[in-house]
């Protein structure tokens, strides 16, 4: 049998890669617990809470994502100059 290659590099967790993993998973945590939202009051602009604070996580996702996005651009950068410039 073959072995796998061997390969070296910073840890595969890292505190940035947290923060990436937090941004990503935060608007599935929001939607998913219905408990904390299912509620009209308080009402805005005569928009019930519950479909504001939904519509609200829309835009609060789309820039999560985008830093988690950035972020990892970051990870790579650096990871590819840690290694020399390698390529991965």
């Amino acid at each position: 049998m073959s072995q796998a290659p061997e390969t070296r590099g910073g840890p595969v967790v890292t505190p940035m890669r947290v923060v990436i993993a937090l941004c990503l998973v935060a608007p599935f945590v929001a939607m998913l617990w219905v408990g904390s939202y299912a509620k009209t009051d308080p009402v805005v602009i005569g928009i019930p809470f519950f479909y504001w604070y939904q519509m609200l996580w829309v835009l609060i996702s789309t820039v999560l994502t985008m830093v988690a996005y950035k972020l990892w651009q970051r990870d790579q950068r650096a990871r590819s100059t840690s290694k020399g410039g390698a390529s991965q």
